[in-house]
């Protein structure tokens, strides 16, 4: 496929828009931003701003066992999920030509969701209840997970392999 298939504009420069980086980059601060102060409420529970009875109860959630992995607190992975995919999510990350990054990026956001997945079981299954907050993480990995694996064609190894 050459670029022209692509979007190649008439004057020959390639018409490429940097939103999926902008947009990804704006993701991964309001994850950073909720893992911040989630990580805050791990430690200083009076901090919640969030119902603490009933389905939506962020306090049981924040304060559960499943809230620790491995001696370490849950907000403590999402801090550093979404500061590495920021890292990986800058505009010249995108247009790196190198493959380990393309296909880094995609594992990544693949890990993130399959962490999604056991967080949302163990939220329903396990401790009966929701976090509002929580939920906000999860919505964020998805959609970081959706640019990222429709985004193939957005990415430097992409073009990089289909130049002419």
């Amino acid at each position: 496929m050459s670029k022209t298939a692509l979007g190649q504009t008439a004057g020959g420069e390639v018409a490429r828009w940097p939103w999926r980086s902008l947009v990804t980059e704006g993701i991964c601060l309001a994850g950073i931003a909720i893992s911040i102060y989630l990580l805050i409420v791990h430690y200083q529970p009076a901090a919640l701003v969030c119902s603490s009875s009933g389905v939506v109860n962020c306090g049981k959630v924040l304060t559960s066992p499943q809230s620790v992995m491995f001696g370490i607190p849950v907000p403590i992975y999402g801090l550093v999920y979404f500061v590495a995919m920021g890292a990986a999510c800058l505009p010249a990350a995108w247009r790196f030509p190198m493959a380990w990054l393309a296909w880094g990026r995609v594992a990544a956001a693949v890990v993130g969701m399959g962490m999604v997945v056991y967080l949302v079981a163990q939220e329903a299954l396990v401790l009966h209840t929701i976090c509002l907050w929580c939920t906000g993480i999860h919505v964020l990995t998805f959609a970081m997970f959706l640019i990222i694996i429709t985004g193939w064609e957005d990415t430097g190894y992409f073009w990089a392999r289909y130049e002419d």
